[in-house]
């Protein structure tokens, strides 16, 4: 199978990456995880409208501000409630679960949005170790030194079964949903290169060991029977609108969120503030932090996204983005894929907010 790829010899490198969405289905502090969600079906519909390759779900627990906890059936909820994009977990927190059941629950997926559906595996639990011991009470002793080992009993679930196999994944065998290695060291990039598997790095929240991990996954890979080549997908944190002063007021939104996750405080969505009230939030060591973990973000106007985009673009050589986008107001961040998209089609940056489009109860309502 030849890496997707949308690079042409005349594109600028900006113009050659695929562009995604990574949720994090964030609750605002003035709403509850319906809100959220509904937030985060609205914003998958204006994606596939503006023609982004795919819509991943995160997974964390037992934090308050998150409702990405139950990634397979978000995952259902928002590929049911779209047509075309690419639905996916970016990612399953593999330790956290038996390879037997993520293969029938993605397996379950893949049956019912045939061609649709990804498979991303991280190698940490996202959560504390409390939430550890509850998710998994019977790998209190094993860690995560047994991820190889279960991303390849995970593969051989969900490969065609063989005559007598004793171990079939029912929805899952045969369906070959396409399996994603996530990571934010270069353990994940060893392992991706070696299975010969597509690559996301999280350097939406962990840009140190960005380069240096690329770098090792290109140099290592070995070609398997899904993927003939390297692929590298990267999380950007991204904050756009019409201008770079509202772009940073905006952006204080997710700083704020940062801030509260270093404090180990809710992490609910709080309305953006000024710059004078957000120096008065943060001690300088507090906002260095908070800087260092979004070392790559992306905030400003359609010109100043532009030259970051192309920046980061032209450093990693990726072939596809997952843009990272906390905004209070939904709004906003459909707003903000309105202008990168805008971007590489020529559109003029859209002057007030969209409306979102309204969410059904179900699928059925649509």
């Amino acid at each position: 199978m030849t890496a997707p790829s949308s690079h042409s010899a005349a594109a600028s490198p900006f113009d050659r990456v695929a562009l995604s969405v990574l949720d994090l289905v964030s609750i605002r502090a003035d709403g509850n995880a319906a809100d959220a969600i509904a937030a985060s079906l609205a914003t998958a519909r204006h994606a596939e409208r503006l023609g982004f390759a795919r819509y991943w779900l995160a997974e964390h627990h037992n934090m308050d501000g998150v409702a990405s906890s139950a990634t397979a059936v978000l995952v259902g909820h928002i590929a049911a409630g779209t047509e075309r994009i690419r639905v996916g977990s970016g990612g399953v927190m593999l330790p956290n679960h038996a390879p037997l059941v993520v293969a029938e629950q993605f397996g379950t997926l893949a049956t019912l949005h045939p061609g649709r559906i990804d498979l991303g595996l991280g190698r940490a639990p996202g959560a504390d170790p409390l939430t550890m011991r509850a998710l998994r009470r019977d790998r209190m002793g094993d860690g995560a030194d047994d991820f190889p080992q279960q991303v390849q009993e995970l593969q051989a679930l969900l490969a065609p079964s063989r005559p007598g196999q004793r171990l079939v994944a029912m929805p899952g065998a045969g369906t070959e949903v396409p399996i994603w290695l996530l990571g934010s060291s270069l353990f994940s990039a060893q392992l991706a290169a070696r299975l010969g598997l597509p690559y996301a790095f999280a350097s939406h929240f962990a840009p140190r060991f960005l380069d240096q991990a690329i770098a090792m996954y290109r140099d290592q890979f070995e070609p398997s029977a899904v993927l003939d080549a390297p692929y590298v997908a990267i999380g950007v944190p991204l904050i756009a609108a019409p201008t770079d002063d509202e772009a940073r007021f905006l952006a204080t939104t997710s700083r704020q969120r940062i801030l509260a996750l270093l404090r180990g405080q809710s992490l609910r969505l709080q309305p953006p503030i000024g710059p004078d009230e957000m120096e008065r939030l943060w001690s300088p060591p507090e906002r260095q932090a908070v800087e260092n973990f979004l070392e790559i973000g992306i905030v400003g106007g359609p010109q100043r996204v532009r030259r970051g985009l192309e920046a980061l673009a032209q450093r990693t050589g990726a072939d596809e983005m997952l843009l990272v986008s906390e905004f209070h107001d939904v709004a906003d961040r459909l707003r903000a894929f309105d202008i990168v998209a805008g971007l590489r089609n020529g559109t003029p940056a859209p002057a007030g907010r969209p409306e979102a489009a309204p969410v059904p109860s179900s699928p059925e309502m649509a």
